[in-house]
């Protein structure tokens, strides 16, 4: 952990600056959890708070001072940071609102935000806007609140963007150790990603967690991916905004198609960084990833004495990227001998209630289970809480098996209050995870199963746009094209007269397009299959317009694509790959990727997509050329990286694929005025 980080986030001696009710709720915030440091308030006044001589200003104290807590209103906050950093002080948590995050309401947030980081220097703040943080590694809480938070030798870290969340996730009953919670507020100075870089140093912290609502500088992520990656720490995100969607499309289809949550998709995939969706899921699996780290195999089991909770597991687990393997000849040999010939052998296995309170055939059933391709093994067991002496055999056996095959296991209660926390304590204590609740389990098991496969290189910036432009489809084909990206042979006519003469190097068949019209294929803009220059003629007349384009048509086509790149100010440059042509919006077949991308990467995005069977021949059809596709894709990229800080979105729709070549036929550029 860097020294600055480290002695705010440990701190020996603590400062709390401002009235008496925010002081008295910080001492008590540290006396619950055993802080055993230097705790003193400072108010004008020289009170007695909580039972502890405040001193009239920071200059009486004649210690040092690690931390300090300032609940102070945001005008006075600078004046205090100012005056701890000329004390040398390690850090300060500022609780003020009224800075960046209040815009809307106060014109005067954003200056004193930067006012307040030029006064911290090199002295590390959390906030403004901030709740502060507990250490229950050390024992040491910098929180203005209650906080459910026990001292831990070892145990997960939550960093929140939301204060309010970081409370209630202090106050969850599920076994969860956890180490650190710090709420990050405004980040005005210290940003989350450099917080868990901290946090990393720590070997006491088994994984982190993190809230966030939006990412920040995206280097400094792929700088922490890397490091949890070369740590063996496990990140976890759960990243709110799903429902958000980018600016309205005006002319390109991939905006409407590529959002903020497809971004942020991208980027957390991109970091290795598993996404879960809600908060009793985030700390499900936050349970697993601290008890047994990241599952070797995207596959698990799962065993229970009733059939309806065997085929809820199957559903649950449907859709998912998880598979429930087949029993081998092995395991079914076992599992005959533990169970005989009533029970029917499968995966979800139901094994009835033959052999309840038979500890040794109990444990024989759910080692036999557990496969050396496995990832995990479930079992589905819910305690009743009026008396639950009589699932101590269940107990048992999974301890048992556990221990037995060194493999990971996990007890699942379907109903999260069937677990009871003095069992769920016994089981962490032997390195088995106790679950609550059955979908909160499968989304745990799917997200610490997920490849941590981190890109080397960092993406490309996004960041806003200035004033931008349109180009028209010739001199956005003209861009392309001057990169690699093959366009069929055209040409632009002002005029309907001599279209013998004009159209004479062009090979027939021809498309003509009206300029000028957007989304031109449902405005009746295009005519395709034109074999003479007279019925050029008279597609232009019908279609009405001054000026048009001309081109070659492209022959053999096997599929469809679109290639689009949009300008994501919070996540970098969005690659989205996609069905293309007039069923793009309808079909929704999309996959996207932050640049910057590779060919293999390209391949297997590819692969991914609804369509893919067009791509490799379907049903007895001639393939696409895969290769020619991907060059021009890595074509699209080294126009866009070349140009990254104008390009606002790039588009190719449709990218016509035919078993020889891929040809660009409509593209559309929007960049900034240079």
């Amino acid at each position: 952990m860097s020294r600055d980080l480290f002695r705010l986030l440990n701190p020996r001696a603590i400062a709390v600056i401002g009235g008496g009710v925010w002081c008295s709720s910080i001492i008590k915030a540290a006396e619950m959890i055993g802080y055993d440091g230097e705790i003193f308030p400072v108010h004008p006044e020289g009170k007695v708070i909580a039972g502890r001589q405040a001193v009239r200003s920071l200059a009486e104290w004649d210690g040092p001072i690690d931390a300090a807590f300032i609940g102070v209103n945001r005008n006075a906050t600078i004046s205090v940071v100012r005056e701890l950093r000329a004390l040398k002080a390690g850090g300060a948590v500022c609780f003020a609102s009224g800075f960046s995050e209040a815009g809307a309401e106060l014109s005067d947030g954003a200056d004193l935000q930067a006012e307040l980081v030029a006064a911290a220097g090199e002295m590390p703040i959390l906030g403004p806007n901030c709740y502060g943080f507990i250490n229950a590694l050390e024992g040491a809480a910098i929180w203005p609140d209650q906080h459910g938070c026990k001292r831990v030798e070892r145990g997960v870290a939550i960093l929140a963007q939301s204060s309010n969340i970081a409370i209630n996730l202090t106050m969850q009953k599920r076994a969860l150790p956890i180490a650190y919670v710090v709420a990050c507020g405004n980040m005005a100075q210290t940003s989350q990603a450099q917080i868990a870089l901290a946090l990393l140093d720590d070997s006491r912290v088994s994984a982190i967690g993190l809230h966030i609502e939006g990412f920040g500088d995206t280097a400094e992520w792929h700088a922490l991916a890397l490091k949890a990656a070369a740590k063996g720490i496990p990140l976890l995100a759960l990243k709110v905004g799903k429902s958000e969607h980018a600016q309205a499309a005006t002319v390109s289809h991939t905006a409407s198609l590529a959002g903020s949550h497809a971004g942020a998709n991208a980027l957390l995939k991109r970091l290795g960084i598993a996404r879960v969706p809600d908060i009793p899921s985030f700390l499900e699996t936050l349970k697993l990833l601290h008890t047994v780290g990241r599952l070797d195999h995207p596959s698990l089991a799962t065993v229970s004495c009733s059939g309806g909770e065997a085929s809820l597991a199957a559903d649950t687990v449907h859709g998912r990227a998880l598979r429930l393997p087949p029993l081998s000849a092995p395991q079914r040999t076992a599992l005959f001998e533990a169970l005989g010939p009533k029970v029917a052998l499968a995966n979800p296995l139901d094994y009835h209630t033959y052999i309840w309170r038979d500890t040794a055939r109990m444990t024989d059933t759910f080692a036999a289970l557990s496969g050396p391709e496995t990832g995990i093994t479930l079992a589905i067991v819910d305690y009743p809480h009026t008396d639950a002496s009589d699932w101590i055999c269940a107990t048992d056996a999974v301890l048992g098996a556990a221990k037995r095959t060194g493999r990971p296991y996990g007890v699942v209660a379907t109903l999260p209050e069937l677990m009871p926390l003095d069992v769920a304590a016994r089981f962490m204590g032997s390195g088995v995870v106790p679950f609550m609740g059955l979908t909160e389990a499968i989304t745990a098991v799917e997200a610490a199963a997920q490849p941590s496969i981190i890109a080397p290189e960092a993406p490309l910036a996004g960041g806003a746009l200035g004033s931008a432009e349109t180009l028209s489809e010739h001199a956005s084909k003209a861009e392309l094209a001057r990169f690699g990206v093959p366009v069929p042979a055209s040409l632009r006519i002002t005029s309907l007269g001599s279209l013998d003469t004009q159209l004479a190097n062009l090979t027939f068949p021809l498309v003509l397009k009206a300029e000028g019209m957007a989304h031109k294929s449902d405005s009746g803009g295009v005519a395709l299959g034109l074999t003479t220059p007279d019925a050029v003629h008279s597609a232009a007349t019908k279609m009405g317009g001054t000026s048009w384009l001309v081109e070659e048509m492209t022959i053999g086509t096997v599929a469809e694509l679109l290639v689009g790149v949009t300008r994501d100010e919070a996540h970098g440059l969005l690659l989205t790959l996609g069905a293309g042509g007039v069923m793009t919006e309808l079909l929704q077949d999309t996959v996207s990727m932050l640049l910057p991308v590779t060919a293999q990467g390209i391949k297997q995005a590819l692969t991914g997509l609804k369509c893919a069977p067009l791509l490799t021949g379907y049903r007895g059809k001639p393939a696409a050329n895969i290769e020619a596709i991907t060059q021009v894709i890595l074509s699209v990229q080294d126009y866009v990286v070349a140009h990254a800080p104008l390009i606002g979105e790039v588009e190719i729709n449709p990218l016509l694929c035919t078993p020889d070549r891929a040809v660009a036929v409509d593209a559309l550029i929007r960049k900034a005025l240079s």
